[in-house]
């Protein structure tokens, strides 16, 4: 149910020509197309440029600070 029928692209595809008209979208789309070659090469330049890894050896163990809080040895200690 979830996937759309031809003459529902081609409504779509109206509402757009009616809101943008026909001459805006070829620059529209352009302008999108553009823009997206800019933002791939700017995340693929982040990848390159980010240190690597270094994963720590397999039988080290990793510190871990514990975020249980100590109770008090002494019960009558609680209620002070």
């Amino acid at each position: 149910m979830g996937a759309l029928q031809p003459w529902h692209w081609l409504i779509l595809a109206l509402v757009f020509i009616l809101l943008f008209g026909a001459k805006r979208l070829p620059d529209a789309a352009r302008s999108l197309g553009k823009s997206m070659r800019i933002f791939k090469a700017e995340v693929k330049e982040l990848h390159q440029d980010a240190p690597p890894q270094v994963n720590p050896p397999a039988g080290a163990p990793t510190p871990v600070a514990s975020e249980r809080v100590e109770a008090p040895a002494d019960p009558d200690a609680r209620s002070a």
